[in-house]
């Protein structure tokens, strides 16, 4: 992460501010008119010439609401009264972040600054959290402060490709490996040579697949489908997972020694409800990131910053990212206002009542009518099952490494899906 200069000026005008960034972790000095580096940004008073105009954040005088990010190589700008002080705090952050990720509670800022540790080394990473965490930013966040930060960063979730086809995407094949293999594939681990592979929902790679993989990072080379020949491969593998993978070698699910091999070093991330210090962070990023290029970009009001802190964000930073994008359409001028905070209506479990049949879709397409008719077709086999996984995978038709993926996306749109794993369990 680079350093934040300031002039004398902006330290002048905006003690506390700098010094607030200051406090979570950034490196804040006087600028003394070096040359700028990569990655530095530069924090100067209104009136003053930009050292870098791209990486500058104009302090504006006077108590207006002013927010306009870089563009066009136009320095950003900030100007804020008493009232928005606190908000224009991460507003601030956000514009002088780069690739950081947006934190600000001691948990988040922790973690942060541990990945940063693990990054200078080479090692194998293991980031474990609830869904929807940002397991892939911390990710992305170990790859830009690495010595591999030049290289390719190739994110892979194992769960959304077809089983099948998952060894020749990973390791590659050859021309005529199988059927319709009419010219030669390099694979993921291949097209990340010299950068990371992310690993993303790593406990649902089949069983069979895992011993070939522990064999790649052992060996750090792969064997493309239907070669005979080993490559090298020069690909740092961080993994993420959404389940308990412990509990899943107790199982007998995953690999034990596959499970050592990728803990070398464990990351958590915590649910959003569990750092809530967090949420005016990743608020104002998203406001950043959302607005487009609307002339003036709005701010919220006390109300609407209160009823964001009083949420348990259920879906963590998905849900809150569905939330802001909202409010920006439905905010008018240049703030967003309590009214315009509307919550996912399916963040909750419906009652039980209600649950027992699939509503009527909102959206009557024919995309949605399926999808509710599914997750019905689901609930309605686990209870012929008894919560059965296995046996409830059987009843639908469909192997059970699918039907935990669509456990898994149905408990992201906050339904309450109770299983057993086997009849034993």
């Amino acid at each position: 992460m680079g350093t934040i200069f300031h002039t004398d000026k902006a330290m002048r005008q905006h003690p506390q501010l700098l010094s607030w960034l200051k406090g979570l972790g950034r490196d804040v000095r006087p600028y003394a008119g070096d040359r700028p580096r990569a990655g530095d940004r530069f924090v100067i008073a209104e009136g003053e010439a930009p050292p870098a105009p791209r990486t500058t954040l104009i302090l504006m005088n006077g108590a207006d609401r002013v927010l306009v990010p870089a563009r066009d190589g136009a320095p950003a700008r900030l100007g804020y009264g008493a009232e928005d002080q606190d908000f224009a705090r991460h507003l601030a952050a956000a514009l002088l972040a780069g690739d950081a990720p947006a934190a600000a509670d001691p948990g988040s800022l922790a973690l942060c600054a541990l990945a940063e540790r693990v990054a200078a080394s080479d090692i194998t990473v293991l980031v474990n959290g609830p869904t929807g965490t940002g397991k892939e930013v911390i990710a992305r966040h170990i790859h830009n402060s690495s010595p591999r930060a030049a290289g390719p960063f190739i994110a892979v979730n194992c769960a959304a490709l077809p089983e099948a086809m998952l060894e020749a995407l990973l390791f590659g094949h050859v021309k005529g490996a199988f059927t319709g293999a009419s010219a030669p594939a390099q694979g993921f681990f291949r097209a990340a040579d010299g950068g990371t592979l992310l690993l993303d929902e790593i406990a649902e790679m089949p069983i069979g697949l895992q011993a070939k993989l522990l064999r790649v990072l052992q060996e750090r080379e792969v064997v493309p489908l239907g070669a005979t020949a080993a490559e090298p491969v020069d690909v740092r593998v961080i993994a993420c997972a959404n389940r308990d993978l412990p509990a899943e070698v107790a199982a007998g699910r995953f690999r034990a020694d596959l499970y050592y091999r990728l803990s070398v070093f464990p990351l958590a991330t915590l649910a959003l409800s569990a750092r809530p210090q967090d949420v005016a962070a990743l608020t104002a990023t998203m406001i950043l990131r959302h607005a487009g290029q609307r002339p003036a970009l709005p701010w919220p009001d006390a109300a609407a910053l209160a009823a964001l802190a009083r949420h348990d964000w259920p879906g963590n930073v998905r849900e809150l990212e569905n939330v802001v994008q909202r409010a920006l359409l439905l905010s008018a001028g240049d703030r967003i206002a309590a009214a315009d905070i509307v919550f996912d209506p399916s963040a909750r479990p419906a009652p039980a009542a209600v649950m027992d049949s699939a509503p009527a879709p909102a959206d009557p397409t024919l995309g949605n009518i399926v999808r509710l008719h599914e997750v019905q077709a689901i609930r309605d086999a686990l209870a012929q099952c008894n919560g059965n996984r296995v046996e409830t995978a059987r009843r639908l038709g469909i192997s059970e490494r699918t039907l935990r993926y669509r456990l898994a996306r149905m408990r992201e749109a906050g339904e309450a899906v109770a299983t057993r794993r086997s009849a034993w369990a």
